[in-house]
């Protein structure tokens, strides 16, 4: 259960209500998810998430699809349920197959479990893995 209702609509400022229109309009879409619905209840919050998270995620050095990636595996490691979910799904609409979905949950548990023995064992870096 939120710790805040999820606004709809015809609940919004019309701050927020400007934020919703560019993500649909962003997005191509008619729907605004509960991330967002969430956030409205903080206009100037929303709008600055929304805008930076438009900046990042948007194509540049790094593609789309591996931006997604990406989160998936943060979002996993951070325990965040909700962006595991909503990345994959958009992941999925970028592209991504169930080979790769596959591949990418086998780099995150590898990783998570080396992660956990390096951390436990308080391995000193490699000089030449030093920047």
């Amino acid at each position: 259960m939120g710790t805040v209702p999820l606004l709809g609509d015809a609940d919004l400022s019309p701050e927020a209500r400007a934020v919703f229109d560019d993500i649909r309009a962003v997005r191509g879409t008619d729907v605004v998810n509960n991330f967002w619905r969430a956030l409205a209840h903080d206009p100037p919050l929303l709008r600055a998430t929304w805008e930076r998270l438009k900046a990042v995620m948007a194509p540049g050095a790094l593609d789309p699809l591996t931006k997604e990636l990406i989160y998936i595996a943060v979002s996993t490691a951070n325990g965040c349920s909700y962006c595991v979910h909503s990345h994959t799904a958009a992941a999925r609409a970028k592209g991504m197959t169930p080979e790769q979905h596959g591949e990418l949950l086998a780099v995150i548990g590898m990783a998570a479990q080396t992660n956990a023995l390096v951390t436990g064992l308080q391995t000193e870096v490699d000089d030449a893995f030093r920047a």
